[in-house]
């Protein structure tokens, strides 16, 4: 199978050797049996150095520019933890990691484009490769009816369709309330490819395994 990983930057900022060789020995077992892309956030790196550019007046896309920058400093360490197992080229496009994977080994890039969330850009790269399966991990588990953390009432929604997410997405983004951790570009590339989903939590490095069989305890997005 082909599966395509969104990390957010928030699931590997701050972590130490230690924690990153985990998440690479993780991703390693799973190789040996499918063909692995893994796009990685900035996390707070990004955020931190957002901020101080806006302070600065720097303009939104030369915003972005950075936070890409730091999507790609985050998939370097990631790759220094996956040693040989990872070409050590970061991909500035879908086709150099298309081309990237003819080695079988595991691709890990960052941001590519001004305006793209790292789901979007994970969503667009599995749409490329054809991929079998999106999953996104996270720092919530799964999608919530509306956000936990403001209303005990929240539920989590264990199966949706793609329909439904984009409808979700579109929600969270006009008004607080609804939770969705997808934005709405990426909702919409999962909908128009029917691409097979899974929202998980993913500090908890079991669930990376778990996304691919659907035994995990997060959102599966399917059409089916």
């Amino acid at each position: 199978m082909i599966i395509v990983y969104s990390l957010g930057g928030s699931i590997l900022a701050g972590r130490d050797s230690d924690s990153l060789r985990q998440y690479a020995d993780a991703l390693k077992v799973l190789s040996k049996e499918h063909q692995i892309y893994v796009v990685v956030g900035g996390g707070k790196i990004a955020r931190e150095y957002i901020e101080k550019a806006r302070a600065l007046e720097a303009s939104e896309v030369f915003c972005d520019q950075i936070g890409i920058g730091a999507t790609k400093l985050n998939a370097m360490l990631l790759v220094a933890a996956l040693g040989d197992a990872a070409p050590k080229e970061i991909p500035a496009s879908y086709e150099c990691a298309a081309r990237l994977c003819a080695s079988g080994r595991i691709v890990v890039m960052g941001g590519v484009s001004p305006g793209q969330t790292t789901d979007a850009v994970s969503a667009l790269l599995a749409e490329y490769v054809q991929a079998d399966r999106l999953i996104i991990a996270t720092s919530v588990d799964g999608v919530y009816t509306a956000d936990p953390e403001v209303d005990p009432s929240a539920r989590k929604i264990a199966r949706m369709t793609p329909k439904e997410l984009v409808r979700m997405a579109m929600e969270t983004e006009m008004k607080a309330g609804s939770r969705s951790p997808v934005d709405p570009l990426a909702a919409k590339i999962i909908e128009r490819s029917s691409i097979p989903t899974a929202i998980v939590h993913g500090k908890d490095i079991e669930n990376l395994k778990k996304g691919i069989t659907g035994a995990h305890q997060g959102t599966e997005i399917s059409s089916a």
